[in-house]
């Protein structure tokens, strides 16, 4: 569909905190206006409306049916994703979608094909797609300074303290679970960065005594003997709270600390031929930073060092590849610390929809597509199902789940 004169109107659905954040994260998109607010709470809708000089509404049905109204926002409850989205589609809407896209694969499946034959453009808010981080690290394997992934590992200790026993989030039937809920993230982040879904996957849950499922873990194997493991725990106060994404390349490995990647360092050997490719990284840093709607805040730095002869010159050997690489190289990036995760989430959403909009006006695929919101709904199913029936799911689609350029 085509903006209006003024250009895009965006209608949100579902007015609480994450709701408002998006439109805050949004609205100075140029050509971009927010037309409507709705919510089940009338006087939530109301308040938010207010705000953006827009209009309250009750349903995602309400809204899509406004002329004006271009894009769809959904920020509701992960269980009403799926039909919300059906809806937004099939009035001819783009959608902006809250992850997961859907509790089952079924109605992930629904939603991807009915992306299909809609006119509108739909984007899973996959944030990980659109942080710089994630962005270099593919453009370093693009330009081989970094061999193919053989191993993604993310260790989540995540706060509990504002999720009070009654909260949805531990209520599957709301929530489809952590896999499900929060880990689609992170199933996503490693098929981005591996280029393609797992063959299988093998989980574990745990169950606070007398309550609900609060640590999962999962294990996922990708075409070519790569591997993921996906850990997640909601029972840490709120300042013990801590991530970390480690990334094995071989004979590199990255290291990302926060659920918001803003602080990395990567440690490669290489020869001198790399060395000298490495040293030129922090003169591109912004070149390599970049990620289209995202706007750097200043500080964004990269530094490296390489210490020369700093392991043998004979030639090392490891899952039978071979090579001299006498130089270690030592690289960090950094966004600006944890002081930062508010500007990169922000910035990142408001670079998803970016996307969107760029593909509505021109046409492709967005980076964060149905396709990528099914596979990733589909690993976290497949952890679920693991999980309880204390088997390894085979995963029957495989096809790559695309990557960001």
């Amino acid at each position: 569909m085509s903006p209006g004169p003024a250009g895009h109107g965006v209608a949100l659905v579902g007015c609480g905190a994450f709701g408002s954040f998006v439109l805050d994260a949004i609205r100075d998109i140029p050509a971009l206006r927010v037309i409507a607010c709705a919510d089940a709470d009338r006087g939530r809708a109301e308040e938010l409306a207010a705000r953006h000089g827009a209009t309250a509404h009750a349903r995602v049905e309400d809204v899509a049916a406004l002329p004006d109204v271009d894009v769809v926002v959904l920020a509701t409850p992960p269980a009403a994703h799926a039909d919300g989205a059906v809806a937004a589609l099939r009035a001819g809407k783009h959608v902006f979608c809250e992850k997961p896209m859907a509790l089952t694969v079924e109605d992930a499946a629904r939603v991807e094909a009915v992306s299909r034959r809609s006119p509108g453009v739909f984007v899973v808010d996959h944030v990980l797609r659109y942080n710089p981080l994630l962005r270099l690290l593919q453009r370093l394997g693009q330009e081989q300074l970094l061999d193919p992934l053989r191993r993604f590992a993310f260790e989540n200790d995540a706060s509990d303290e504002d999720l009070g026993p009654d909260h949805w989030f531990w209520d599957p039937a709301h929530s489809g679970g952590i896999h499900v809920e929060h880990g689609v993230h992170f199933f996503d982040a490693a098929n981005a960065l591996m280029g393609s879904g797992p063959l299988q996957v093998q989980g574990t849950e745990v169950r606070r005594q007398d309550g609900p499922v609060d640590i999962v873990v999962a294990t996922a194997v990708h075409p070519g003997g790569a591997v993921a493991t996906h850990s997640h725990s909601f029972t840490h106060a709120h300042r013990a709270e801590r991530q970390l994404m480690r990334l094995d390349y071989g004979f590199a490995e990255a290291r990302l600390t926060g659920w918001i990647p803003t602080y990395a360092t990567l440690t490669a050997w290489t020869d001198e031929a790399g060395a000298a490719r490495w040293e030129a990284l922090p003169a591109r840093a912004a070149e390599l930073l970049t990620v289209p709607g995202l706007r750097p805040h200043g500080e964004e730095h990269v530094t490296v060092t390489v210490a020369r002869e700093a392991g043998s010159s004979r030639p090392a050997r490891g899952r039978g590849i071979t090579r001299s690489v006498p130089h270690r190289v030592d690289c960090v990036v950094d966004l600006g610390g944890e002081d930062r995760k508010p500007h990169v989430y922000a910035e990142s959403v408001r670079a998803a929809m970016t996307d969107l909009l760029h593909c509505a006006a021109h046409g492709g695929t967005p980076q964060a597509d149905a396709r990528a919101g099914l596979t990733a709904v589909a690993v976290a199913r497949a952890a679920t199902t693991s999980a309880q029936s204390g088997r390894i799911v085979a995963l029957a689609d495989t096809a790559p789940a695309g990557g960001a350029g």
